[in-house]
């Protein structure tokens, strides 16, 4: 399913897809799956072929500990390439083990395969998922939540402070100088719920549902 409008009064000339999905596995471990794909338009390469050709799919799998979102365990395979030599480097991004996933990781994955030293498609792939594994923390968070019957407006302290230090400046809602976060770490931001579950309670038509706010 495409998250784009199609536009049947232009040529397109090119896709490109991501996709990652992340499992706990255990309390201490997730699994991390993410995948690139890019596909160049039907009789492009191939005169009179009607389908799409895919000239690009890596996939990276992570074994990631929690919480502290170390990288254990690192494999890239490249399904479709264009070049035979292109899978070479994959072995390389096994120096991604021992990393974490935090500040810094960008700047360091570019460090180690920028340029020559990586394939650009990859990089962008770990780019991308990285902050998603971050967005991942922040499920396993809110299900211990909800699983210890405990509201929103009952987290203490230590938690809203813990929480807010994984997000500190990572955009202008989170920024450290802002009143939003003093707020927010003071326990005194009320009756915010995220806009998606606003909306969708009022599609189930259950905008009186505390959720688990």
């Amino acid at each position: 399913m495409s998250l784009l409008p199609d536009e049947p009064d232009f040529e397109e000339i090119h896709t490109r897809d991501y996709e990652t999905k992340i499992y706990r596995v255990a309390d201490d471990e997730l699994l991390v799956r993410g995948a690139v794909s890019d596909r160049k338009p039907p009789g492009l390469y191939v005169a009179d072929d009607p389908d799409e050709l895919e000239v690009h799919q890596m996939q990276v799998e992570l074994r990631v500990a929690y919480p502290s979102l170390e990288i254990t365990a690192a494999r890239v395979v490249f399904e479709s390439h264009p070049h035979a030599h292109c899978p070479l480097i994959a072995a390389d991004y096994e120096r991604l083990v021992g990393l974490s996933i935090a500040r810094g990781f960008m700047r360091k994955t570019k460090e180690l395969f920028g340029g020559p030293n990586g394939c650009t498609h990859t990089n962008a792939l770990i780019q991308a998922m990285a902050p998603a594994i971050v967005q991942s923390t922040w499920s396993i968070r809110i299900k211990e939540q909800l699983k210890a019957g405990v509201r929103r407006s009952e987290l203490s302290r230590e938690e809203r402070e813990s929480r807010a230090r994984a997000n500190r400046n990572t955009c202008h809602l989170w920024s450290e100088d802002g009143e939003r976060y003093r707020r927010y770490v003071d326990g005194t931001l009320e009756g915010e719920v995220l806009v998606p579950v606003v909306e969708r309670l009022k599609e189930l038509g259950r905008e009186d549902d505390p959720h688990w706010s």
